[in-house]
């Protein structure tokens, strides 16, 4: 199916331009969103008749998202989640839980726009890209932690993991000492 792009969409086009798609893509996605309109006579002839007002609209829009991206960028926003041991979440961190807490700490910001391929599964500090608009792109620090305190912890740059970890040499060589003075063996 050939469509009108009336926005720039990732990996597809430019506003005005006129691409081939999948007949999926373009009813399931584009079209509802209003991302295009079918590549008809009448509805060409319409989007010529629109066109300055696409473009000022999609530069408005821009430029709110650049004003939003600039406090957004570099930010760091805490997620508390319970983890066993390892370090691995009972359950996921998914968009929609990045977004309430985005949208709790004063940005308004749609799940649909931060861009995460995978849920979060693991405690950690993490790196989401967030799409505010499809020229706008800004980079969110999550840090996820089991508690308040563990979240300050990962933030300094600990690792709150690992466990400390009983040097095995200096094991043996203490349980080697302690049966050498009961006399049961020679070092």
């Amino acid at each position: 199916m050939e469509v009108i792009l009336l926005e720039r969409v990732a990996k597809l086009g430019q506003m005005g331009e006129t691409v081939k798609v999948r007949d999926g893509y373009a009813r399931n996605f584009l079209l509802p969103r209003g991302k295009a309109l079918r590549a008809t006579k009448t509805n060409k002839e319409h989007f010529e008749t629109q066109r300055a007002q696409l473009e000022a609209r999609n530069l408005e829009r821009r430029k709110e998202a650049e004003a939003v991206g600039e406090k957004l960028n570099g930010q760091s926003f805490t997620i508390i989640r319970q983890a066993g041991e390892t370090g691995v979440l009972y359950g996921s961190v998914s968009t929609r839980d990045l977004a309430e807490t985005m949208t709790k700490d004063g940005f308004s910001v749609d799940r649909h726009q931060i861009v995460l391929n995978t849920p979060i599964k693991t405690l950690g500090l993490h790196a989401v890209p967030v799409s505010l608009h499809p020229e706008v792109e800004v980079e969110v620090t999550i840090n996820v932690a089991r508690s308040p305190e563990e979240a300050e912890r990962q933030a300094r740059g600990e690792s709150v993991t690992t466990r400390e970890e009983t040097n095995l040499d200096d094991l043996g060589l203490e349980v080697g000492a302690a049966l050498a003075e009961a006399g049961d063996v020679e070092l």
